[in-house]
């Protein structure tokens, strides 16, 4: 442990300056404490990740399900929808961030914001850099905290870094939702709303077999698949269902028939087309080329950190 030293005689405590100017003790102290905080998670994070991830996994009980954990539940949409879903996400995970770009977009234009379902995002942190940006977003308000999550999913290459610049962009983040240095550096050193996000993610390691991210229950049902817009609304109730594009009909193969032959020859035989110099086949338009730019799919349940199973 780092030694304390003592103000020299005659001279004020670097804490009782008059204009406040002990940052790097607050500093070192706001550290200390995130530190500590994250080795107690870190424990948890390797103790959680024991779980068989080939152990069958059953629906969890609705009622128990639905019951907000150690912090308030945020959700979008009325709490009167008809569908209910539940995400678990860790702000480093690829996948989320995916989710969150291509597919939620169009699930709250279509079904969220006409009233048709509710979402409830819940923490499920995969490392100490996703704990802190989760204490960031709730730090930052209920009226600002999905606002919160989406910038830094959008911008999320730009401070899932190693090092300390990782927090220095999530400052920079921070600031844009209002945050001072000092509010930025009180959220990151508030050990009980650390404590309650790794126990939030205890509870669904637990108690719902969560165990990568980004994972989704639908009314209570585990959800399978690609975690595209078909997928939720294949498990969506009380609305009409897609219904598959039949795929148009096969072309007629029969050749058509083939005139039959003269009987009586042609009183001259008609001169063959003159040829064409450089005369080539045309090349088949057919070949699509492949689409340039498509990423592949990071490593689901690293912080890495995708959010998919």
């Amino acid at each position: 442990m780092a030694k304390t030293e003592k103000p020299a005689a005659g001279k004020p405590a670097a804490d009782e300056t008059p204009d406040g100017g002990s940052s790097m003790i607050n500093i070192i102290l706001v550290c200390a404490l995130v530190a500590a905080a994250l080795v107690g998670g870190y424990v948890y994070f390797v103790r959680g990740a024991q779980r068989d991830p080939d152990a069958p996994k059953k629906d969890p009980d609705l009622a128990e399900l639905m019951k907000p954990g150690a912090l308030p539940d945020m959700s979008l949409g009325s709490q009167d929808a008809p569908n209910v879903i539940v995400e678990y996400a860790s702000m480093t995970c690829p996948h989320c961030a995916q989710f969150d770009k291509v597919v939620f977009p169009e699930i709250k234009t279509k079904y969220i914001d006409t009233g048709k379902a509710r979402l409830i995002f819940r923490e499920f942190p995969l490392d100490g850099l996703a704990a802190r940006a989760s204490m960031l977003a709730r730090c930052a308000g209920p009226d600002r905290y999905f606002a919160m999550i989406d910038v830094m999913f959008q911008t999320q290459p730009t401070w899932v870094v190693e090092g300390p610049e990782a927090l220095d962009h999530l400052l920079q983040l921070a600031r844009q939702a209002g945050f001072s240095k000092e509010k930025f550096d009180a959220c990151l050193a508030d050990k009980d709303l650390f404590k309650k996000i790794v126990d939030e993610r205890q509870r669904a390691n637990d108690v719902f077999q969560v165990d990568s991210t980004p994972t989704f229950f639908v009314n209570g049902k585990r959800m399978s698949g690609e975690h595209q817009l078909k997928d939720f609304e294949a498990m969506f109730t009380g609305i009409e269902k897609p219904t598959e594009t039949a795929p148009p009909p096969a072309a007629d193969a029969t050749p058509p028939e083939t005139p039959a032959p003269q009987t009586t020859p042609p009183a001259e035989t008609p001169a063959p087309p003159a040829a064409e110099n450089n005369m080539a086949p045309a090349q088949s338009q057919g070949s699509a080329t492949p689409p340039q730019g498509g990423a592949s799919a990071p490593q689901e349940g690293e912080p890495q950190g995708a959010p998919a199973q």
